[in-house]
Protein backbone atom coordinates (compact mmCIF):
# COMPACT_ATOMS: atom_id res chain seq x y z
CA UNK A 1 0.00 0.00 0.00
CA UNK A 2 1.39 3.44 -0.98
CA UNK A 3 0.60 6.68 0.88
CA UNK A 4 1.33 10.23 -0.31
CA UNK A 5 3.32 12.30 2.20
CA UNK A 6 4.93 15.77 2.15
CA UNK A 7 8.76 15.90 2.25
CA UNK A 8 8.78 19.48 3.56
CA UNK A 9 7.08 18.34 6.75
CA UNK A 10 9.80 15.79 7.49
CA UNK A 11 13.11 16.44 9.21
CA UNK A 12 15.56 14.24 11.09
CA UNK A 13 14.92 14.23 14.82
CA UNK A 14 14.68 12.03 17.90
CA UNK A 15 12.03 9.97 16.08
CA UNK A 16 12.92 10.33 12.38
CA UNK A 17 15.99 9.16 10.45
CA UNK A 18 16.79 9.32 6.71
CA UNK A 19 18.87 6.74 4.79
CA UNK A 20 19.51 6.52 1.05
CA UNK A 21 19.57 2.71 0.80
CA UNK A 22 19.05 -0.19 3.17
CA UNK A 23 22.11 -1.58 4.98
CA UNK A 24 22.03 -4.11 7.81
CA UNK A 25 24.03 -1.61 9.87
CA UNK A 26 20.80 0.40 10.19
CA UNK A 27 19.50 -2.25 12.54
CA UNK A 28 21.30 -0.13 15.16
CA UNK A 29 18.94 2.76 14.40
CA UNK A 30 15.88 0.51 14.68
CA UNK A 31 17.25 -0.87 17.97
CA UNK A 32 17.75 2.71 19.23
CA UNK A 33 14.19 3.71 18.26
CA UNK A 34 12.79 0.69 20.12
CA UNK A 35 14.83 1.52 23.24
CA UNK A 36 13.79 5.19 23.13
CA UNK A 37 10.38 6.55 22.14
CA UNK A 38 9.91 4.73 18.86
CA UNK A 39 10.38 6.32 15.45
CA UNK A 40 10.36 6.08 11.67
CA UNK A 41 13.33 5.08 9.51
CA UNK A 42 12.92 6.32 5.92
CA UNK A 43 14.83 4.50 3.16
CA UNK A 44 15.24 6.49 -0.05
CA UNK A 45 15.94 9.97 1.40
CA UNK A 46 19.43 11.44 1.78
CA UNK A 47 20.55 13.67 4.67
CA UNK A 48 19.89 16.77 2.56
CA UNK A 49 16.40 15.49 1.67
CA UNK A 50 17.22 14.36 -1.84
CA UNK A 51 14.97 11.50 -3.00
CA UNK A 52 16.73 8.32 -4.11
CA UNK A 53 15.18 5.45 -6.06
CA UNK A 54 14.93 2.35 -3.84
CA UNK A 55 15.87 -0.81 -5.69
CA UNK A 56 13.79 -3.95 -5.11
CA UNK A 57 11.37 -2.04 -2.91
CA UNK A 58 8.67 -4.74 -3.04
CA UNK A 59 11.23 -7.37 -2.01
CA UNK A 60 12.40 -5.25 0.96
CA UNK A 61 8.82 -4.95 2.20
CA UNK A 62 8.73 -8.75 2.44
CA UNK A 63 12.27 -9.35 3.74
CA UNK A 64 12.81 -6.61 6.35
CA UNK A 65 10.08 -7.47 8.92
CA UNK A 66 11.43 -11.01 9.28
CA UNK A 67 15.06 -9.90 9.34
CA UNK A 68 14.37 -7.29 12.03
CA UNK A 69 12.34 -9.76 14.09
CA UNK A 70 15.08 -12.41 13.84
CA UNK A 71 17.92 -10.01 14.74
CA UNK A 72 16.19 -7.79 17.32
CA UNK A 73 13.18 -9.77 18.45
CA UNK A 74 10.69 -6.98 17.70
CA UNK A 75 7.82 -6.54 15.25
CA UNK A 76 7.93 -3.51 12.96
CA UNK A 77 5.66 -2.21 10.21
CA UNK A 78 7.12 -1.54 6.76
CA UNK A 79 5.25 0.72 4.35
CA UNK A 80 5.78 1.99 0.82
CA UNK A 81 5.25 5.76 0.81
CA UNK A 82 5.03 8.15 -2.14
CA UNK A 83 6.87 11.48 -2.08
CA UNK A 84 6.87 13.69 -5.18
CA UNK A 85 5.82 10.68 -7.21
CA UNK A 86 8.76 8.59 -5.97
CA UNK A 87 8.37 5.52 -3.80
CA UNK A 88 10.34 5.22 -0.58
CA UNK A 89 10.21 2.85 2.41
CA UNK A 90 9.08 3.80 5.90
CA UNK A 91 9.94 1.42 8.74
CA UNK A 92 7.71 2.18 11.71
CA UNK A 93 9.24 1.19 15.07
CA UNK A 94 7.27 1.22 18.33
CA UNK A 95 8.76 1.87 21.76
CA UNK A 96 9.45 -1.33 23.70
CA UNK A 97 9.18 -1.72 27.45
CA UNK A 98 11.97 -4.30 27.71
CA UNK A 99 15.56 -3.69 26.54
CA UNK A 100 16.39 -4.51 22.92
CA UNK A 101 19.94 -5.44 21.91
CA UNK A 102 21.79 -6.08 18.67
CA UNK A 103 24.55 -8.68 19.02
CA UNK A 104 24.62 -8.01 22.77
CA UNK A 105 24.98 -4.24 22.33
CA UNK A 106 22.36 -1.65 23.30
CA UNK A 107 21.56 1.56 21.42
CA UNK A 108 19.42 4.60 22.12
CA UNK A 109 18.48 7.86 20.42
CA UNK A 110 20.00 11.14 21.56
CA UNK A 111 18.42 13.91 19.50
CA UNK A 112 18.89 12.87 15.87
CA UNK A 113 21.84 10.59 16.69
CA UNK A 114 22.06 6.88 17.47
CA UNK A 115 24.46 6.16 20.33
CA UNK A 116 25.75 2.94 21.83
CA UNK A 117 25.17 2.67 25.57
CA UNK A 118 27.97 1.61 27.87
CA UNK A 119 29.22 2.14 31.40
CA UNK A 120 26.90 4.02 33.72
CA UNK A 121 24.60 4.98 30.81
CA UNK A 122 23.94 1.31 30.08
CA UNK A 123 23.45 0.49 33.76
CA UNK A 124 20.91 3.26 34.22
CA UNK A 125 19.11 2.38 30.99
CA UNK A 126 18.67 -1.25 32.07
CA UNK A 127 17.49 -0.21 35.53
CA UNK A 128 14.92 2.13 34.00
CA UNK A 129 13.65 -0.50 31.56
CA UNK A 130 13.11 -2.95 34.40
CA UNK A 131 11.32 -0.33 36.51
CA UNK A 132 14.19 0.07 38.97
CA UNK A 133 16.18 3.10 40.08
CA UNK A 134 19.86 3.35 40.98
CA UNK A 135 19.27 4.47 44.57
CA UNK A 136 16.88 1.58 45.32
CA UNK A 137 19.51 -1.17 44.79
CA UNK A 138 20.71 -2.97 47.97
CA UNK A 139 24.35 -3.13 49.10
CA UNK A 140 25.01 -6.45 50.79
CA UNK A 141 28.17 -5.57 52.75
CA UNK A 142 26.92 -2.36 54.40
CA UNK A 143 26.10 -2.86 58.10
CA UNK A 144 24.05 -1.10 60.77
CA UNK A 145 27.27 -0.02 62.55
CA UNK A 146 28.05 2.22 59.57
CA UNK A 147 24.90 4.32 60.07
CA UNK A 148 25.58 7.81 61.44
CA UNK A 149 23.22 8.12 64.43
CA UNK A 150 23.71 11.90 64.63
CA UNK A 151 22.32 12.25 61.10
CA UNK A 152 19.41 9.94 62.00
CA UNK A 153 18.67 12.16 65.03
CA UNK A 154 18.87 15.32 62.89
CA UNK A 155 16.54 13.81 60.26
CA UNK A 156 13.95 12.90 62.91
CA UNK A 157 13.87 16.51 64.13
CA UNK A 158 13.56 17.85 60.59
CA UNK A 159 10.85 15.36 59.59
CA UNK A 160 8.55 15.66 62.62
CA UNK A 161 6.15 18.00 60.79
CA UNK A 162 5.68 15.61 57.87
CA UNK A 163 6.00 12.31 59.75
CA UNK A 164 4.04 12.57 63.03
CA UNK A 165 5.55 10.70 65.99
CA UNK A 166 8.81 10.01 64.14
CA UNK A 167 10.84 11.18 67.15
CA UNK A 168 9.37 8.28 69.10
CA UNK A 169 11.02 5.77 66.73
CA UNK A 170 13.86 4.25 68.76
CA UNK A 171 14.87 1.30 66.56
CA UNK A 172 17.01 2.45 63.63
CA UNK A 173 16.26 -0.60 61.50
CA UNK A 174 12.52 -0.18 61.97
CA UNK A 175 12.75 3.49 61.06
CA UNK A 176 14.78 2.80 57.91
CA UNK A 177 12.43 -0.04 56.96
CA UNK A 178 9.43 2.34 57.19
CA UNK A 179 11.34 4.82 55.04
CA UNK A 180 11.89 2.08 52.40
CA UNK A 181 15.67 2.30 52.97
CA UNK A 182 15.98 -1.24 54.40
CA UNK A 183 14.41 -4.35 52.89
CA UNK A 184 14.57 -6.41 56.08
CA UNK A 185 17.91 -7.93 55.14
CA UNK A 186 20.02 -5.35 53.34
CA UNK A 187 20.37 -1.56 53.28
CA UNK A 188 19.97 0.33 50.02
CA UNK A 189 22.32 2.66 48.19
CA UNK A 190 20.15 5.62 49.22
CA UNK A 191 20.68 4.64 52.89
CA UNK A 192 24.45 4.84 52.53
CA UNK A 193 24.37 8.21 50.80
CA UNK A 194 21.83 9.73 53.18
CA UNK A 195 22.84 8.27 56.56
CA UNK A 196 26.21 6.55 56.18
CA UNK A 197 29.20 7.61 58.29
CA UNK A 198 31.46 7.33 55.26
CA UNK A 199 29.53 7.07 51.97
CA UNK A 200 32.73 7.70 50.03
CA UNK A 201 33.93 4.23 51.09
CA UNK A 202 31.22 2.77 48.82
CA UNK A 203 30.75 5.60 46.32
CA UNK A 204 34.04 7.48 46.16
CA UNK A 205 32.61 10.02 43.70
CA UNK A 206 29.85 11.11 46.12
CA UNK A 207 31.83 14.04 47.56
CA UNK A 208 31.37 17.64 46.39
CA UNK A 209 33.81 20.44 45.53
CA UNK A 210 33.89 24.21 45.92
CA UNK A 211 36.53 26.45 44.36
CA UNK A 212 37.26 30.12 43.74
CA UNK A 213 38.36 30.83 40.17
CA UNK A 214 40.01 33.91 38.70
CA UNK A 215 39.58 32.49 35.17
CA UNK A 216 38.33 29.17 33.78
CA UNK A 217 41.70 27.58 34.57
CA UNK A 218 43.20 29.76 37.32
CA UNK A 219 41.97 28.54 40.73
CA UNK A 220 42.79 30.33 44.00
CA UNK A 221 41.40 28.05 46.71
CA UNK A 222 39.26 24.93 46.89
CA UNK A 223 37.48 22.65 49.37
CA UNK A 224 36.32 19.03 49.20
CA UNK A 225 33.13 18.26 51.12
CA UNK A 226 32.65 14.65 52.20
CA UNK A 227 30.16 12.83 54.42
CA UNK A 228 26.55 11.86 53.79
CA UNK A 229 24.23 14.04 51.72
CA UNK A 230 22.31 15.55 54.63
CA UNK A 231 25.63 16.61 56.21
CA UNK A 232 26.98 17.88 52.88
CA UNK A 233 24.12 20.36 52.41
CA UNK A 234 24.89 22.23 55.65
CA UNK A 235 28.68 22.01 55.18
CA UNK A 236 28.54 23.43 51.68
CA UNK A 237 26.28 26.30 52.72
CA UNK A 238 28.50 27.12 55.71
CA UNK A 239 31.69 27.06 53.64
CA UNK A 240 30.14 29.19 50.89
CA UNK A 241 28.84 31.73 53.38
CA UNK A 242 32.02 32.02 55.47
CA UNK A 243 34.78 31.51 52.92
CA UNK A 244 33.60 32.23 49.37
CA UNK A 245 30.74 34.72 49.29
CA UNK A 246 30.33 38.30 50.46
CA UNK A 247 27.56 39.31 52.82
CA UNK A 248 25.91 42.73 52.91
CA UNK A 249 24.94 44.08 56.33
CA UNK A 250 21.90 46.30 56.88
CA UNK A 251 19.81 47.34 59.89
CA UNK A 252 16.08 47.43 60.42
CA UNK A 253 15.75 49.45 63.60
CA UNK A 254 17.93 47.65 66.15
CA UNK A 255 17.95 44.42 64.15
CA UNK A 256 21.00 43.46 62.11
CA UNK A 257 20.30 41.87 58.69
CA UNK A 258 22.87 39.91 56.71
CA UNK A 259 22.25 39.14 53.04
CA UNK A 260 24.52 37.01 50.82
CA UNK A 261 25.43 38.31 47.38
CA UNK A 262 23.39 35.39 46.01
CA UNK A 263 20.11 34.34 47.71
CA UNK A 264 20.83 31.82 50.47
CA UNK A 265 17.66 29.80 49.86
CA UNK A 266 18.25 29.68 46.09
CA UNK A 267 21.78 28.34 46.55
CA UNK A 268 20.59 25.73 49.06
CA UNK A 269 17.76 24.66 46.73
CA UNK A 270 20.23 24.32 43.83
CA UNK A 271 22.61 22.20 45.96
CA UNK A 272 19.80 19.90 47.10
CA UNK A 273 18.51 19.58 43.52
CA UNK A 274 22.02 18.63 42.47
CA UNK A 275 22.33 15.94 45.14
CA UNK A 276 18.89 14.50 44.33
CA UNK A 277 19.39 14.38 40.56
CA UNK A 278 23.05 13.32 40.53
CA UNK A 279 24.10 10.23 38.65
CA UNK A 280 26.24 8.67 41.38
CA UNK A 281 27.45 5.97 39.01
CA UNK A 282 29.12 8.77 37.04
CA UNK A 283 32.65 9.86 37.98
CA UNK A 284 31.76 13.56 38.06
CA UNK A 285 31.07 15.42 41.32
CA UNK A 286 28.80 18.24 42.33
CA UNK A 287 31.08 21.22 41.71
CA UNK A 288 30.59 24.86 42.67
CA UNK A 289 32.85 27.39 40.92
CA UNK A 290 32.84 30.91 42.36
CA UNK A 291 34.03 33.73 40.05
CA UNK A 292 34.15 37.48 40.58
CA UNK A 293 30.95 38.03 38.59
CA UNK A 294 29.12 34.69 38.79
CA UNK A 295 28.70 31.35 40.54
CA UNK A 296 28.42 28.17 38.46
CA UNK A 297 27.18 24.85 39.81
CA UNK A 298 27.88 21.68 37.78
CA UNK A 299 26.26 18.34 38.41
CA UNK A 300 26.66 15.02 36.54
CA UNK A 301 23.12 13.91 35.74
CA UNK A 302 20.84 12.24 33.21
CA UNK A 303 17.81 14.29 32.25
CA UNK A 304 14.40 12.71 31.77
CA UNK A 305 12.98 13.12 28.24
CA UNK A 306 9.80 14.36 29.92
CA UNK A 307 11.61 17.27 31.61
CA UNK A 308 14.15 18.72 29.14
CA UNK A 309 16.32 21.67 30.15
CA UNK A 310 14.00 24.04 28.24
CA UNK A 311 11.25 23.40 30.82
CA UNK A 312 13.35 24.33 33.86
CA UNK A 313 12.02 27.91 33.90
CA UNK A 314 8.40 26.79 33.43
CA UNK A 315 6.02 24.72 35.59
CA UNK A 316 6.96 21.06 35.12
CA UNK A 317 6.50 17.67 36.71
CA UNK A 318 9.10 16.19 39.02
CA UNK A 319 11.25 13.36 37.67
CA UNK A 320 14.09 12.93 40.19
CA UNK A 321 16.83 10.59 39.02
CA UNK A 322 17.00 9.25 42.59
CA UNK A 323 13.36 9.21 43.79
CA UNK A 324 14.16 7.44 47.07
CA UNK A 325 16.71 10.11 48.01
CA UNK A 326 14.27 12.80 46.90
CA UNK A 327 11.52 11.39 49.15
CA UNK A 328 13.79 11.59 52.22
CA UNK A 329 14.72 15.20 51.49
CA UNK A 330 11.02 15.98 51.11
CA UNK A 331 10.08 14.26 54.38
CA UNK A 332 12.84 16.23 56.11
CA UNK A 333 11.31 19.48 54.84
CA UNK A 334 14.46 20.27 52.85
CA UNK A 335 12.45 20.53 49.64
CA UNK A 336 8.91 21.84 49.47
CA UNK A 337 7.08 21.13 46.23
CA UNK A 338 8.44 18.56 43.79
CA UNK A 339 8.98 20.03 40.33
CA UNK A 340 9.13 23.64 41.59
CA UNK A 341 12.75 23.83 42.75
CA UNK A 342 14.07 25.56 39.63
CA UNK A 343 11.16 28.02 39.65
CA UNK A 344 11.85 28.86 43.29
CA UNK A 345 15.52 29.52 42.47
CA UNK A 346 14.57 31.89 39.64
CA UNK A 347 12.01 33.67 41.84
CA UNK A 348 14.51 34.15 44.71
CA UNK A 349 17.09 35.68 42.37
CA UNK A 350 14.62 38.07 40.77
CA UNK A 351 13.36 39.20 44.19
CA UNK A 352 16.95 40.06 45.16
CA UNK A 353 17.37 42.07 41.97
CA UNK A 354 19.63 39.55 40.25
CA UNK A 355 19.45 38.36 36.63
CA UNK A 356 17.62 35.13 35.89
CA UNK A 357 19.90 32.11 36.48
CA UNK A 358 20.88 30.22 33.35
CA UNK A 359 20.44 26.43 33.04
CA UNK A 360 22.36 24.30 30.55
CA UNK A 361 22.66 20.58 29.84
CA UNK A 362 25.71 19.28 28.00
CA UNK A 363 28.15 16.38 28.30
CA UNK A 364 25.78 14.54 30.68
CA UNK A 365 25.92 17.42 33.18
CA UNK A 366 23.49 20.12 34.29
CA UNK A 367 24.86 23.55 35.11
CA UNK A 368 23.14 26.53 36.69
CA UNK A 369 24.83 29.93 36.61
CA UNK A 370 23.98 32.68 39.10
CA UNK A 371 24.94 36.23 38.01
CA UNK A 372 25.63 39.31 40.09
CA UNK A 373 23.29 42.28 39.82
CA UNK A 374 25.81 44.81 38.53
CA UNK A 375 26.39 42.93 35.27
CA UNK A 376 22.82 43.55 34.17
CA UNK A 377 22.68 47.03 35.71
CA UNK A 378 25.86 48.20 33.97
CA UNK A 379 24.63 46.96 30.61
CA UNK A 380 21.22 48.61 30.95
CA UNK A 381 22.71 51.93 32.09
CA UNK A 382 25.16 52.01 29.19
CA UNK A 383 22.50 51.08 26.65
CA UNK A 384 19.92 53.60 27.84
CA UNK A 385 22.51 56.37 27.58
CA UNK A 386 23.07 55.66 23.89
CA UNK A 387 19.98 54.38 22.14
CA UNK A 388 16.56 52.88 22.77
CA UNK A 389 16.81 49.11 22.44
CA UNK A 390 14.38 46.22 22.57
CA UNK A 391 14.36 43.60 25.32
CA UNK A 392 16.12 41.11 23.00
CA UNK A 393 18.84 43.64 22.12
CA UNK A 394 19.45 44.37 25.82
CA UNK A 395 19.69 40.64 26.50
CA UNK A 396 22.22 40.23 23.67
CA UNK A 397 24.39 42.93 25.24
CA UNK A 398 24.07 41.34 28.66
CA UNK A 399 25.26 37.96 27.38
CA UNK A 400 28.10 39.54 25.39
CA UNK A 401 29.15 41.41 28.54
CA UNK A 402 30.19 38.03 29.94
CA UNK A 403 31.88 36.50 26.87
CA UNK A 404 32.10 36.61 23.07
CA UNK A 405 29.38 34.56 21.36
CA UNK A 406 28.59 33.37 17.84
CA UNK A 407 25.12 33.69 16.27
CA UNK A 408 24.43 30.04 17.07
CA UNK A 409 25.51 30.53 20.69
CA UNK A 410 23.29 33.62 21.00
CA UNK A 411 20.34 31.55 19.76
CA UNK A 412 21.00 29.05 22.56
CA UNK A 413 21.47 31.72 25.25
CA UNK A 414 18.23 33.44 24.25
CA UNK A 415 16.32 30.15 24.32
CA UNK A 416 15.34 30.36 20.64
CA UNK A 417 14.94 27.46 18.21
CA UNK A 418 16.82 29.02 15.29
CA UNK A 419 18.45 32.19 13.99
CA UNK A 420 15.30 34.13 13.15
CA UNK A 421 15.05 37.20 10.92
CA UNK A 422 14.18 39.28 13.96
CA UNK A 423 17.37 38.21 15.75
CA UNK A 424 19.46 38.98 12.64
CA UNK A 425 17.97 42.50 12.60
CA UNK A 426 18.79 42.98 16.28
CA UNK A 427 22.41 41.93 15.74
CA UNK A 428 22.71 44.21 12.70
CA UNK A 429 21.28 47.14 14.69
CA UNK A 430 23.82 46.64 17.49
CA UNK A 431 26.63 46.45 14.93
CA UNK A 432 25.43 49.65 13.24
CA UNK A 433 25.31 51.52 16.56
CA UNK A 434 28.80 50.15 17.28
CA UNK A 435 27.63 48.61 20.54
CA UNK A 436 29.09 45.29 19.43
CA UNK A 437 31.73 44.31 16.90
CA UNK A 438 32.98 41.28 14.99
CA UNK A 439 35.81 39.27 16.54
CA UNK A 440 37.06 38.70 12.96
CA UNK A 441 36.20 42.03 11.28
CA UNK A 442 38.11 41.23 8.08
CA UNK A 443 35.88 38.19 7.45
CA UNK A 444 32.30 38.97 8.54
CA UNK A 445 31.01 35.64 7.17
CA UNK A 446 33.72 33.46 8.72
CA UNK A 447 32.41 30.22 10.27
CA UNK A 448 34.44 31.14 13.37
CA UNK A 449 32.86 34.59 13.64
CA UNK A 450 31.69 35.79 17.04
CA UNK A 451 30.42 39.07 18.46
CA UNK A 452 32.22 41.16 21.07
CA UNK A 453 30.69 43.84 23.26
CA UNK A 454 32.64 47.08 23.03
Amino acid sequence: MSNQICLNKLSESQTIEFKQIWKDDYLKTICAFANSNGGDLYIGISDNKKLINVNNIESLVEILPNKINNRLGIIVNVFIETIENKQILRIEVNKTYTPVSLKGRFYKRSGSNTIELNGSNLTNFLLEKYGETWDNIVVKDFSLDEIDLETISKFKKLAKDRIPNIEQEKDVKDLLHKLNLYDGKYFKRATILLFGKNPQKYFMQSHSKIGRFLTETDIQISDIIEGNLIVQVDRMMDILRVKYLKSYISYEGIYRREKLEYPYNALKEAIINGLIHRDYSNTSNLQIKVYNDKLVMYNGALLSNEVPIEKFDKPHQSKPFNPLIASIFYKAGLIENWGKGTLSIIKECKEQGLPKPMYKYEWSAISVTFYKAQVEAQVEAQVEAQVELSKTEKEILMYLQKKDLSSKELVAELGLKSLSGSLKKSIKKLLNYKLIEYTIPAKPKSKNQKYHKK
